[in-house]
């Protein structure tokens, strides 16, 4: 805890006309300062702050309050933070309160993987600026009609097409490689010794926190190359991407200004939209918006408007997003613009005022949105559909969480169909308690789901072991200890429970295809590995496997049954009655088996690089450069799953696959225990 001495020590050491300068445009006026309010819109400055009382206050919305609180308004951060980062700012000393081991490593490895990042987006920006070798993604910002101000402004770079030039110039620079694989910056070379750049070749945008640290990039490609558009760096300790959106640290200020934020999908739209005078824009970056995502934005505004392209992937994201933006207390506004238009394309043709025009005019609520979209699919003219999407618009009313906002929309909604149905607008309160009801049963059910699953978790016993990393033999002589992952309580694995639950529900047939390739050290859960075992082991002597067969067992086994059949239970009952068919999850037991065996070898394999960086750190040469063969080794495991479909890299009950066998990953016996 910050103690009170030193918490005045920084108030005193701060300058506020300084801190509140990077953000508001003051003016001297008498013995302070004035300036536009950045917490709500306005043209006649009302905002002052008074430098020899260390506060600031707006006589237009009333906002006031200490260095302290500006800055935890504008960067969206805890009291404790803002300290932190005015005491950084102003040189004043913040002891460090007591760590554990464990606490301090993670804190330094937090801030090596920033440090790299931060590298990185400099060499990145230079590289465009610099190298020759950038022509092609000038040309592209040239086209795009981006100034240098534009591009400085949001750290636009370029990653060289060299394999691994990155890594080179980062560990010249004295950036320790494990900070650069950690950051996703870097990975092991499938060719050999060292690592090749994550980023080649592409146009470079960073990504970064609300308080403007670079967190992660995306890359796009240049030119007409048969490969993915954008590339985006990984999930890392970092980089959480279900709780980041891109240009969040631009836009913050403008959004509490509007108390509005304009979710667009690309991340040129946000670039575009900010250089013609909107700012108060961000991008889901092509990914389905998130409960996170909508809390961060959530924190700076309470509208939302929801621009997505007119196909059908656009929409369909548009209508999930709806429902997550009203659940978190935001109120839904839908733009859609004109057939072949994007926000980028369309201010850049029309500008700022006519773009702003057509938001006003054509926005619309998420009712009439849905409503209109359904007329526009002719759903409304056919009486099943309509019933269907009358109970779709009232699944996003229940998720508004005050009662009052919902009977305004149901009664908006009454009014919107009246055309179409007969009655009052009390069948529509009637189906909403309906759906209402639903919703809190399954709430109950999800919480009871979930309170199963805490009770059941389990914490690994004892020191780790010394022991061989693979089970191969190309990977003997490096010793490694068996399990690095921390020891501590942590829910089972759903793909290793998946595998459990295929077994017992198929019997005998889908024991031998698993267990053909499968061994007991893919799994990480100690129960659900001795419950593997003991099918494997029944299966030998030719007895029973069966649901009903394990449920009659002593503990552990019915609990672990139950806790295997819950993911089995996951649609909604009335699943059937909206699609028109009854929701089946093993359409194909062999198919699941097969996406559940890949994803099972991925987090294996994953793991296994994990724990050989951790060997890499305090490896002696020699050792350095097995561990990187068997990182590229691994890595090109993880690559090739990746890539193929499960379907064809796995073989077929009675058939085989060239893939599988020529890989020759695991011994695919039953037996598989080294």
């Amino acid at each position: 805890m910050i103690s009170d001495s030193k918490k005045e020590e920084v108030r005193d050491a701060a300058d506020i006309v300084e801190v509140v300068s990077d953000y508001v445009k003051l003016k001297r006026s008498g013995s302070g300062f004035t300036g536009l309010c950045p917490y709500h819109n306005e043209k006649t400055p009302s905002f002052h702050v008074t430098p020899r009382l260390g506060i600031f206050k707006c006589f237009g919305c009333g906002e006031s309050g200490d260095v302290f609180k500006f800055v935890m308004d504008q960067d969206g951060i805890g009291f404790t933070e803002a300290i932190k980062q005015l005491a950084d700012r102003y040189g004043v000393f913040i002891p460090e309160e007591e760590q554990t081991e464990e606490q301090g490593e993670a804190h330094q490895l937090k801030e090596g993987i920033y440090h790299a990042l931060k590298f990185a987006g400099v060499y990145f920006y230079r590289n465009l600026i610099e190298n020759p070798d950038a022509d092609k993604a000038k040309a592209y910002l040239e086209k795009r009609g981006y100034p240098m101000e534009v591009i400085k402004n949001f750290g636009l770079g370029y990653a060289p097409t060299g394999g691994n030039d990155l890594w080179k110039a980062a560990t010249n620079a004295g950036i320790d490689e494990q900070y650069l694989i950690e950051a996703d910056l870097i990975k092991p070379s499938q060719r050999g010794e060292g690592f090749y750049d994550t980023f080649r070749g592409r146009l470079m945008f960073p990504i970064f926190s609300p308080t403007n640290k670079v967190i992660a990039f995306a890359g796009r490609v240049l030119g007409n190359e048969k490969t993915a558009k954008y590339i985006n760096s990984a999930q890392t300790k970092v980089y959480n991407k279900s709780e980041v959106v891109y240009g969040v640290n631009f836009a913050k200020n403008e959004i509490r200004k509007h108390k509005e934020v304009i979710l667009v999908e690309g991340y040129t739209d946000v670039i575009t939209l900010n250089q013609h005078g909107i700012s108060n824009v961000v991008a889901s970056s092509g990914t389905a918006l998130t409960p996170g995502q909508m809390k961060i934005l959530n924190r700076y505004g309470d509208r939302i408007v929801m621009i997505y392209d007119a196909d059908n992937a656009g929409q369909n994201a548009m209508k999930r997003g709806i429902d997550i933006a009203l659940a978190e207390g935001m109120e839904v506004q839908l733009l859609e613009l004109p057939d072949g238009e994007d926000p980028d394309s369309f201010v850049k043709q029309f500008g700022k005022e006519s773009f702003l025009e057509l938001k006003k005019e054509e926005g619309s609520d998420f009712v009439d949105f849905l409503i209109m979209k359904a007329e526009e699919e002719g759903r409304m003219e056919n009486p099943a559909q309509q019933s269907k999407v009358i109970t779709e618009v009232l699944e996003a009313i229940a998720s508004i969480k005050e009662s009052i906002q919902r009977q305004v929309y149901v009664q908006h909604l009454h009014q919107k169909t009246q055309k179409y149905r007969r009655g009052t607008d009390r069948e529509l309160f009637e189906e909403l308690e309906r759906v209402l009801s639903d919703k809190r049963k399954e709430e109950q059910r999800s919480k009871r789901r979930e309170q199963f699953r805490q009770e059941r978790e389990t914490i690994d016993q004892g020191p780790p072991t010394e022991g061989e990393f693979s089970v191969e033999n190309q990977f003997k002589g490096i010793p490694q200890t068996a399990n690095l992952r921390p020891q501590t309580s942590k829910k089972k694995p759903h793909y290793e429970k998946e595998l459990i639950r295929l077994m017992i529900s198929y019997g005998k047939d889908m024991v031998k295809y698993i267990c053909s390739l499968t061994n007991d050290r893919l799994i990480e859960d100690d129960e659900l590995r001795m419950f593997y075992n003991d099918i494997v082991d029944r299966y030998k002597v030719e007895n029973e496997i069966s649901i009903e067969y394990y449920s009659g067992k002593p503990d552990p086994f019915p609990r672990l049954v139950g806790d295997v059949l819950l993911e089995q239970h996951t649609a909604s009952e009335r699943h059937h009655e909206k699609v028109g068919m009854k929701y089946e999850k093993d359409k194909n037991p062999y198919r699941t088996a097969k996406s559940t065996i890949k994803t099972l070898e991925l987090n294996f394999f994953k793991h296994k690089l994990t724990e050989l960086s951790e060997k890499y750190k305090n490896a002696d040469e020699e050792e350095k450069k097995k561990i990187i063969q068997v990182q590229a080794d691994v890595q090109s495991k993880i690559t090739l799953r990746e890539k193929m479909d499960s379907d064809d890299f796995y073989p077929d009950p009675d058939g085989t696959s060239e893939n599988v066998v020529n890989e020759k990953v695991f011994e695919y016996k039953m037996k598989g225990k080294d």
